[in-house]
Formats: C-alpha cells, structure tokens, sequence
C-alpha cells in the first residue's frame, strides 16, 4: 500500500459527558497526534449537560476548541451529530474522549482517501496499559437472519482490510460522505449499534470501510459509559438498538422471517426465564416503528440516487471474500 496519500484536514469530534478527568489524561495525546501529522485541523468537543467541570476545564486549558453544549443529554449518537454539523474539514474523525492516540496514528491512514470509494477507516484499538487488542477489522456472519460479528482479524503489513462497520471510538470518514448520511441515526441515542448502523448505510451505498492495524490507539475500557444508570438498563438498551438495527436494514422475506426468529426464539424465551428487560427492549423498539419506517423511506430515496441496490447478504459476501485468499491473522478478543 502506498504510504504517500495525500494528507488531508481533519476534523476531531469527541462527545463528551462527565468526562472531565478523561480529557486531563489523553486530549493532549490527540493534539500531539495531530501536529505530528503537520495537517490543518480542528478540535470540536461536545459537551452533552455534564454535571461535572468538564466546560470550566476546556475554557481554561484548552481555549482554543471549538466547544458546543447541547441543551439536554441525548447520548452519543446526538452529541456527535452537533459536532459533524459544524465540522469544516475534508476529514472527521469521530473519537471517544477515553481513547489515546499514537503519535503517528494519521501516517498510515492518509491513502485509504485517495480512493473515492472509501467510506472511512479505523485504527487498532488496544488496552490502556497492555498490548491486548480490544477491536481490529470486523468479519460478518448471519446467525439466522440475525447480523453478527464473527471474528476479529488483521491482515498483513500492506494489505487493505475490510471490516464490517467502523468503531465510533476512532473512525476517520470522509466529511462529505458523513454529512450525506446526516450522520448517525438519532433513534439508537444514548449508545450502542449507532456506529454499526452507520456503516451498514455506507457499505449499501456502496462504500468502503477499512481497518489499518498499523493505527494504534489505546481505549480505557467503558470508561465513558460506566456513568450511566443499572447494568439492566444498559442491556435493555443494547437489544433495544440490536432490534432497530434489522428492522431498519432487512427487507421482503428477511425482514418477516426475523421478526418470527427474534420473537419466538429470543424474546419468549428469555421472558418465561424471568429476563423481563427482554420484553422492554422488544416493546421500545416496537414504539418507534413508525420512525422506522420513516427512516428506511428516506434511506430508499438515497439509495436510488446512488443508483445502489446492496443488501447485507451483499455486504456480507463482499467482505469474507475479500480475505479468501489473504493470510488472516485472527483475534481473541
């Protein structure tokens, strides 16, 4: 792969919520990663209603970023999109507040956006304070109709590795693109799925997303969503966002079929065993169908305008054949 891309400018998003100790620890990582790359840059950081001093610390050290503050805690998805609205560079990349990058974690990046069919691209994600990795490229699976992550791979030192959706902890995606897809999806706030929803409408529109091992960032693991409410409520959300995620990208028979599996598999299931939270996720989900079906509408417009007809069994296929023949190095994470 040619090392030489063209540089480009960037854009950093970081959300942040009650994260005032995280931004001390590894915002100067961010600024020194973007300096050594010798590009234009900006930092947008999000302020989403923290309770902490989080704003008073930006104001006084970091004077110089672009801080916006939403009106009401939304979550991730949200305060992203806020940032990606007012994002001016060709480049953005969106980056959890918790997550520390490698001096050089841009040098390998930079070809990737010589090909106009890239969507975007991820770095490697490791351990704070070991070299264990957390996330590499991501291989796709159906597990009935239902969309899964089977493994997790690197390719060798030069090679382009697909990866089924990009991480919203260091993804760098093209600005234009980003903004065509009016970022992510508002239903899936406050986390969770956003980022695979994402990238499933890129990939259907018939873009690229890439993983690059050589891009190291470390992540302090559910550092900046431990803040948020029970253990149940998480799950609940979690399958909540699992359900619009099909609902919104499966279609005809496919869409039929999984709403029987997921019911009479999963959710009944899980109910007689006293797993109630279950039967909440299913029952929000089932609220917003509406919304739903608003959304495949406009996404149906889009798709015809880039004149694109790919469907997940599509995207599956185009990205397990893509290492048939390529030595696949896989992770046990």
């Amino acid at each position: 792969m040619d090392q030489n891309g063209h540089k480009k400018s960037v854009s950093v998003v970081i959300p942040n919520y009650n994260g005032r100790k995280l931004l001390e620890l590894y915002l100067s990582h961010t600024f020194q990663a973007l300096n050594n790359a010798n590009i234009e840059f900006e930092i947008i950081i999000v302020d989403d209603c923290s309770k902490d001093d989080s704003v008073e610390y930006l104001q006084k050290f970091y004077p110089d970023i672009v801080l916006l503050r939403t009106p009401v805690n939304s979550g991730f998805s949200m305060a992203c999109n806020e940032g990606i609205k007012a994002a001016k560079m060709e480049l953005i990349l969106i980056l959890n507040s918790d997550v520390k990058l490698s001096t050089d974690y841009f040098d390998h990046l930079w070809p990737y956006f010589n090909d106009p069919d890239t969507f975007g691209v991820m770095g490697q994600i490791c351990n704070m304070y070991d070299d264990k990795i957390q996330d590499a490229a991501r291989l796709p699976k159906q597990h009935g109709l239902k969309l899964k992550v089977e493994k997790f791979y690197y390719l060798n030192k030069g090679e382009r590795a697909l990866t089924l959706f990009l991480s919203g902890a260091n993804a760098l995606i093209d600005a234009k693109k980003l903004k065509t897809l009016n970022g992510f999806n508002p239903l899936f706030s406050p986390f969770y799925c956003e980022d695979l929803e994402l990238s499933l409408r890129a990939w259907r529109l018939n873009w690229n997303c890439y993983y690059e091992h050589q891009a190291m960032c470390r992540h302090e693991l559910s550092a900046s969503t431990k803040n948020y409410k029970t253990a149940r409520w998480v799950k609940m959300v979690y399958f909540r966002n699992r359900y619009y995620l099909h609902a919104l990208h499966l279609s005809g028979l496919r869409l039929c079929f999984w709403f029987l599996q997921v019911t009479l598999i999963d959710l009944i299931p899980k109910i007689l065993s006293g797993k109630f939270w279950m039967a909440k996720s299913y029952f929000e989900f089932l609220k917003h169908l509406n919304k739903i079906r608003a959304n495949r509408r406009e996404f149906a417009v889009l798709m015809e305008q880039h004149k694109s007809t790919t469907t997940i069994p599509d995207i599956i296929s185009k990205i397990t054949q893509s290492i048939k023949h390529k030595h696949a190095t896989w992770v046990d994470v």
